[in-house]
């Protein structure tokens, strides 16, 4: 069970196969821009508490949600996002249309292992998650033999990029924790299809 703390301001590269590629840059911005980010979208943003369907109840979901469009971009939508959204676009040379973002409080806050929607993204194209405030730590494991399993501490400023396949072949999450940690803010660029007019609510 690898533990992955990486401290260079290069790529590394934690996997690289026909299961798909993840790469994580841990300074893909400075802490400066960073801690500033972090800070904007923290007390700008309009957090949203969501509950879901789990095991035939309703819960809480455990952690703050939000969402906007990136291209084109609504006049709501915060500077820290169009910043980073240029920034990842660049690096990545992916034409990124939307962003996620996650608000995680506390240790207790958190998100089950998971792929993403493959009717919510763009076939053949990569998701990029930038991270900011605390470090917390990212699960990665194969759905299936041969068995893998990456954990991935995610650094403020840092970048992690899953291509396609990866949600095809391995689930992410971010488990709870009982050591005492900060606030941590992750935005998820993707690239979403266009809207199906027969779902208003698609881009959400």
């Amino acid at each position: 069970m690898p533990q992955l703390t990486l401290f260079d301001s290069s790529e590394t590269l934690l996997a690289d196969d026909e299961r798909g590629r993840i790469a994580y840059t841990p300074r893909f911005v400075d802490a400066a821009t960073a801690e500033a980010w972090f800070t904007e979208l923290r007390s700008g943003v309009m957090w949203r508490s969501e509950r879901r369907m789990m095991y035939d109840r309703e819960v809480d979901v455990p952690r703050l949600t939000g969402h906007f469009r990136v291209e084109p971009a609504s006049g709501s939508t915060p500077g820290a996002i169009l910043d980073a959204a240029r920034r990842v676009t660049d690096r990545v040379g992916v034409p990124f249309n939307s962003v996620g973002l996650n608000l995680y409080r506390d240790g207790r806050d958190s998100v089950a292992p998971h792929n993403d929607h493959l009717s919510e993204i763009v076939r053949g194209l990569p998701i990029a998650l930038l991270s900011l405030g605390a470090t917390r730590r990212m699960t990665i494991r194969t759905k299936a033999s041969p068995k893998r399993v990456l954990h991935v501490d995610l650094a403020a400023g840092s970048l992690l990029v899953m291509s396609y396949e990866t949600q095809l072949h391995y689930t992410h999450g971010i488990p709870k924790t009982r050591e005492p940690v900060g606030p941590r803010v992750s935005l998820a660029f993707r690239v979403r299809p266009a809207p199906d007019p027969a779902k208003p609510g698609f881009y959400r």
